[in-house]
């Protein structure tokens, strides 16, 4: 299927669906994933009277370790090459490195790093030829990490630990890819006004975080850029809480 398209994990809410939504009005068609079929069925429509040609949904649950592969086949079947892929779906949980159970050590590394990795293994393909066929624009990885991979924050030690890495993952692609047209950046934000940051609201009320819209005008900006440039990692604060927040 011919014209733009982009893959975008963890679509159906948040910062996945602004910039899900976002990429539809720019007329991408997408394949999106959430983890269940009900949550990708609601915004399917919402997405392609935003202006998607086709949006093809795809439910997986990321600390599968099948799931990568799945997801980026059936992109595949539908779409000749990728010209974005947003690596946004993650999990995370607050806990001191002292008493962190290890399960959940694991299920927070499949998911914020393993996963992002595999699908970005296995989208190289596709973002070459979407480069390849395009090669003043180039193909687009936008990654989101954290402010806790950039600055430490207590209880957020493995939390912060895998988007640190996801940092690190972005800078080397550059390293690697950049050459062939396929640049990444990562968007690393304090806390945002989504649901995965309600556990904190009552410490920090959701009228002084980040919005959605401020990430998704980044991405946008993002996805702008010819592909001589590349803008390795963009870290944005809260208003007035300093740089670790």
């Amino acid at each position: 299927m011919a014209g733009k398209s982009a893959l975008v994990t963890g679509g159906s809410r948040g910062i996945g669906l602004g910039i899900a939504t976002r990429l539809a009005e720019l007329g991408y068609s997408l394949t999106i994933t959430a983890r269940t079929k009900e949550a990708l069925d609601a915004v399917e429509p919402t997405l392609r009277a935003a202006g998607a040609p086709h949006v093809v949904t795809v439910s997986a649950d990321l600390a599968d370790r099948e799931s990568a592969d799945k997801i980026v086949a059936v992109h595949r079947e539908h779409f000749e090459s990728m010209d974005a892929l947003i690596l946004n779906a993650g999990v995370g949980t607050a806990g001191s490195i002292a008493d962190y159970p290890m399960r959940r050590f694991d299920k927070t590394l499949d998911v914020n790093l393993r996963a992002p990795f595999a699908l970005l293994q296995s989208s190289m393909p596709l973002l070459r030829a979407a480069a390849e066929k395009n090669p003043d624009r180039g193909a687009k990885v936008i990654a989101l990490a954290s402010l806790a991979g950039v600055y430490s924050e207590a209880g957020l030690g493995i939390y912060g630990a895998t988007k640190a890495a996801m940092l690190s993952l972005i800078d080397t692609l550059n390293s690697e890819e950049s050459g062939n047209g396929v640049t990444g950046t990562s968007i690393a934000p304090g806390y945002v006004d989504t649901d995965m940051s309600d556990w904190t609201k009552d410490k920090i009320p959701a009228d002084t975080m980040i919005q959605v819209a401020d990430i998704v005008e980044l991405a946008t900006s993002i996805l702008n850029l010819s592909s001589r440039a590349v803008v390795p990692r963009i870290v944005v604060t809260r208003a007035g809480a300093g740089l670790g927040a």
